[in-house]
């Protein structure tokens, strides 16, 4: 079920659980209609509240699309995480590339909001920071790394992730066979890198 689906079988607020409802219904505007479509008056409406009530909890819309963010990159390292626990004739680096390629595929809205520069603070960039760990620990299990110097394996980690979201920015949301293909010689190129000469 998408975020948007979720939303649309929301029930009513109650006052405790108000900042979590308006997360969910702001993530289903911005899923549904972008940003130009998320604005706190849209997200009052949506939630069926005053729009006295989200200025309680977020001072601006920059604030709101910030906690979106952070809780995005948190969502990505979950998802990473998993990953991680790769099956048998896997590696840790096709398991993490295809987890971050299908996360950014499947909520475009909210991924290309995660990378807002306009959006960077404390929040969003300790959330980045948690998935950024999780490949930088994908990365050091790789037989080419294991043992680097840790600056090393940040150097390898920034290059891996700049290239994953490259990747995921040329696949486009839509997917398609061509996009697969894409993203499967971005995997092997990855892996071949990571092999042992």
């Amino acid at each position: 079920m998408s975020w948007a689906e979720a939303a649309m079988r929301r029930r009513p607020y109650h006052v405790g659980n108000l900042r979590s409802q308006l997360l969910t219904e702001a993530r289903a505007l911005l899923e549904t209609g972008g940003l130009s479509e998320l604005s706190l008056r849209a997200l009052a409406a949506r939630a069926g509240i005053a729009p006295g009530s989200v200025y309680h909890h977020y001072a601006s819309k920059s604030a709101l699309l910030a906690e979106l963010a952070a809780n995005g990159f948190r969502e990505l390292e979950e998802i990473l995480r998993e990953a991680m626990k790769p099956g048998p004739g896997a590696t840790p680096i096709r398991t993490s590339a295809l987890a971050y390629f299908s996360f950014a595929r499947a909520q475009p809205a909210l991924y290309e909001l995660m990378f807002d520069p306009d959006l960077m603070c404390p929040e969003v960039e300790a959330a980045r920071e948690g998935a950024f760990g999780v490949l930088k620990a994908a990365i050091a299990l790789s037989p080419t790394q294991q043992g680097a110097d840790p600056e090393v394996i940040q150097k390898v980690a920034l290059a891996v992730f700049a290239c994953g979201h490259g990747a995921a920015s040329l696949a486009g949301p839509n997917g398609g066979e061509a996009s697969a293909r894409l993203m499967d010689d971005i995997i092997q190129g990855l892996e071949a890198l990571f092999r042992p000469r």
